[in-house]
């Protein structure tokens, strides 16, 4: 019989072709408000209150920090958030796998109607936006080479909060709350990058942070495109051996 998995926070021991390999975990985590459930989520423990916080405010559902239940709670798998909500929640999923969040949910109209465009501004130079996805410390992803990740850089492109999840939307929603509960949204004067493919959902979360300029190392969707043009955010894909494509408002791109 194989060895049983051995969990030690964000990643896991197991047993692979005789020999012992680390994993990536990945577990439910259950988001209730007022003591209601609300929905549940697979994610990478560890962050949990930034996690719920995060995806409340960037599905446009609370827009200041929320009140969050105690802390063994979040040792269960669970986090409550003190309502009320200020938005109604659209109709969703209760379950969300970590390959996607809320998918599919009538997106462009909702989102011009929550959020304005972004005004102009700033410029960062086209080689700091080639350069940041090798400056994203990932100690998880070197042991597991399995999770995601989301990170807030300046506009020189110094690495200022980070955090990884086998969802991508998870470790940017894990982001967003981290800068919520600290107070720093909007993140005008900050660059989202991302280690994996651009997606709207991707887009859409980051254009409600504030964030006015998005990084990936992979390639955007063509509703990425089409939301980042609407909404005036700067979307730059493939990042990668000092090069990177801009596919909406370059004039926030110098060189």
């Amino acid at each position: 019989m194989a060895a049983s998995v051995r969990k030690r926070g964000m990643y896991a021991t197991v047993e692979r072709d005789g020999e012992l390999d680390q994993v990536a975990v990945e577990e439910p985590l259950e988001l209730m408000v007022d003591g209601v459930p609300f929905t549940v989520t697979m994610r990478t423990p560890g962050q949990d209150e930034e996690l719920a916080a995060g995806l409340l405010y960037t599905e446009g559902l609370i827009t200041r920090a929320p009140e969050l239940g105690p802390p063994e709670d979040l040792a269960a798998n669970a986090v409550d958030v003190t309502g009320p909500l200020e938005a109604q929640p659209a109709a969703r999923p209760f379950y969300s796998s970590s390959a996607c969040g809320v998918c599919g949910k009538g997106a462009l109209e909702q989102l011009a109607l929550d959020c304005p465009e972004l005004e102009p501004g700033p410029v960062v130079e086209r080689g700091v936006l080639a350069g940041l996805p090798e400056r994203m410390r990932q100690p998880t992803f070197q042991r597991t080479g399995g999770l995601h990740a989301a990170a807030v850089f300046s506009l020189g492109g110094e690495l200022e909060l980070l955090r990884e999840d086998v969802g991508r939307h998870n470790a940017l929603d894990k982001v967003v709350g981290r800068c919520l509960l600290d107070a720093r949204l909007p993140l005008a004067g900050s660059v989202m990058c991302v280690s994996g493919r651009l997606s709207f959902e991707l887009v859409s979360k980051t254009v409600r942070a504030g964030a006015r300029v998005l990084v990936g190392v992979g390639a955007p969707s063509s509703l990425a495109v089409e939301l980042a043009r609407d909404r005036n955010l700067t979307l730059a894909g493939f990042a990668r051996a000092g090069r990177v494509n801009v596919y909406s408002a370059p004039e926030r791109v110098a060189g």
